[in-house]
């Protein structure tokens, strides 16, 4: 029998939710964090994007696309610090800025969460047949990820398998993920000295010449180029929030969240900077060839350069490494999608439903099934209407991450409004950092709905002549709000802020001298 716990009428506290307590530490939630963020299938699945948008500019790319998440990344540390809650975006959104925004909020951050699951174990499909096509030399296994019904069929199967393993408890996706992150880490690093030992012997097909005008983002580029490359650079760096969902379950919940989030996209931005130089400066962004400019290598990239860096086996190692990477981000980011489903459904802004913990794991497993039926039968539709959709899903998710951060950050802003200018670290920390973060995201977040219209954005699907990327981005999140009306008329209390009432964060209070009077 599943466990209920709801948030009583009027309690403006985060209740206790049944999740399982003081397991996190700081080390495992960067690790749970990084293993969602993928970074050897989020470089091979982006490079392809950013080069095609700005050439040599995609060292400079990464680092813009950093900028936005470091900056959103001091808001949710200390949100968290004043309130650890597994609904973090949701829940921080609502409190500042009440119910309607903090639904959306929430809608963007389990919505966008559910479709990369889907987008996740596509992505481990493919690789899993191109690595065993390429240890058995069978040209056949390799086409079977082309192969629609064996792939969908496959996919499924991944994600009803992650699903499974994420309602033991988060113990075992934790020790679980120590193993697949540090294989993956290691061979990206493998990989990158290899490149530049090639570079450096003059056996690459291009050897660029290193350049520090690459890493400059404010030569050299145009606007729309600028944000094109952008949306590929933020999915990049999504998912180093998995640990500010986890506040409950760490050990220190007001600082461990925190310390973890900003450890993995530190470590995440100096891998992506590493790897991908050394793959640009071996392969170049021509867009023939090896080159990384190429349409043709476009969704993946390391799988046209892996075995020409590092040979048949090594190669092989590469492909292993990015299908293990898609494997634990896939298990990883149901941490994030279940706990935030779970934290709606306990405010009732979801089906209460969803707030069912299971008594032995401590776990909401119930919320982790419904987002492994959504996620499969979303994949199952959108695969039909566009061969390359995993290039328009990585697009439109890059509209739906800047809503929901961009969101969250101006919520630090709001809340925090007594205390922002009573010491020079809550002005840098709740106030300057999380507005030009937030203004950053909220400009991408206009410029790419705006282009995401244009077929040619994505894949060069489109319905009705309109781009799917702007279907799959903003057209999901407008739904949303179709579906806020619904949950309005079921369940009125949380919309009449009686279930998570608005609320500011207090004044500080002045410290007393120990030698006063």
């Amino acid at each position: 029998m599943l466990m209920q716990n709801l948030i009583p009428p009027g309690d403006s506290v985060p209740h206790p939710k049944g999740l399982a307590t003081n397991k996190v530490g700081t080390l495992a939630g960067a690790v749970l964090s990084t293993a969602s963020v993928a970074p050897a299938y989020a470089l091979t699945a982006s490079i392809g994007l950013i080069v095609a948008a700005v050439g040599l500019k995609m060292p400079a790319l990464i680092i813009a696309g950093f900028i936005p998440m470091f900056l959103a990344a001091y808001a949710y540390r200390e949100l968290n610090s004043d309130t650890p809650d597994c609904g973090a975006s949701f829940t921080w959104s609502t409190k500042a800025f009440g119910p309607y925004v903090g639904w959306m909020c929430g809608w963007g951050a389990v919505i966008s969460v559910i479709i990369v699951l889907a987008n996740l174990a596509a992505i481990a499909v493919e690789f899993l047949y191109l690595f065993l096509g390429r240890l058995t030399n069978s040209v056949f296994l390799m086409d079977l990820a082309g192969n629609r019904p064996v792939n969908i069929a496959t996919t499924l199967m991944f994600i009803a398998i992650a699903a499974w393993i994420s309602s033991r408890g988060i113990t075992t996706s934790e020790r679980v993920q120590y193993i697949l992150v540090g294989f993956q880490m290691v061979v990206l690093l493998i990989f990158a000295v290899a490149a530049l030992r090639h570079v450096s012997a003059g056996t690459a097909p291009v050897s660029l010449d290193f350049s520090l005008d690459w890493f400059n983002p404010f030569t050299g580029l145009a606007v729309g180029a600028f944000v094109i490359g952008l949306m590929g650079s933020v999915f990049a760096f999504w998912g180093w929030d998995t640990a500010l969902t986890l506040g409950e379950e760490s050990k220190d919940p007001k600082r461990t969240p925190g310390r973890a989030g900003l450890l993995c996209i530190l470590s995440v931005l100096v891998t992506y900077l590493l790897v991908a130089t050394a793959a640009m400066m071996f392969a170049g962004v021509g867009t023939t060839g090896l080159g990384l400019g190429n349409p043709v290598n476009s969704e993946n990239v390391f799988g046209a350069i892996a075995e020409p860096v590092l040979g048949h086996w090594g190669g092989l190692l590469l492909f292993l490494a990015i299908f293990i990477s898609s494997c634990a981000s896939l298990q990883a980011t149901f941490l994030p999608a279940s706990r935030a489903m779970l934290a709606m459904g306990s405010y009732r802004a979801f089906p209460a439903k969803l707030a069912t913990v299971h008594p032995k794991y401590k776990v909401p497993s119930f919320a982790t099934a419904v987002a492994a039926i959504i996620a499969g039968v979303f994949y199952t539709v959108v695969s039909t209407l566009s061969e390359r959709v995993l290039f328009d899903m990585i697009a439109a998710l890059g509209i739906m991450i800047c809503w929901y951060y961009g969101i969250t950050a101006f919520a630090c802003v709001w809340y925090f409004r007594k205390q922002l200018f009573t010491s020079a670290r809550n002005i840098a920390f709740k106030f300057l950092f999380p507005l030009v973060g937030g203004a950053m995201l909220l400009i991408v977040f206009v410029i790419s709905v705006i282009e995401s219209f244009d077929p040619e954005i994505g894949s060069g699907a489109s319905i009705g002549g309109i781009g799917l990327v702007f279907f799959l981005g903003f057209g999901v999140l407008a739904f949303g709000g179709v579906l806020m009306v619904i949950m309005k008329q079921r369940h009125p209390d949380f919309f009449r802020g009686e279930t998570l009432p608005r609320s500011i964060a207090a004044e500080p209070v002045a410290e007393t001298s120990p030698m006063a009077g």
